[in-house]
């Protein structure tokens, strides 16, 4: 891999974070990557992206809508040729994968 396309996936990188951290929890005041729901984002060099997260609990509610608005959001990304979203429950989430700055917006430290 070239230098150059190392730059362009880590710039990409931080473009699809920026996207997640415009998603939210309905019922959490906290984008979705600060709560540690993003466990992992791949990009490879054909700009395909998998996204592997997870959700606060296998029974929440926008179990079904949540996946696919990331996968739409990330897809309007223009540089961007496919987004998977694969869902995963292990390890479950747990609060201590929030960022500080999302405990401290939910009064938890």
């Amino acid at each position: 891999m070239s230098e150059e396309t190392t730059i362009d996936t880590q710039d990409l990188g931080e473009k699809i974070v920026r996207v997640l951290k415009t998603i939210y929890d309905p019922e959490i005041p906290v984008d979705i990557y600060e709560l540690g729901l993003i466990y992992d984002v791949f990009v490879n060099e054909d700009y395909d992206v998998k996204i592997l997260m997870t959700l606060t609990s296998p029974n929440c509610p926008v179990a079904e809508t949540l996946p696919v608005e990331v996968e739409e959001k990330v897809k309007s990304l223009d540089e961007l040729k496919d987004v998977e979203v694969e869902l995963t429950f292990d390890p479950p989430w747990t609060q201590e994968l929030m960022s500080e700055e999302a405990k401290l917006e939910l009064g938890l430290l």
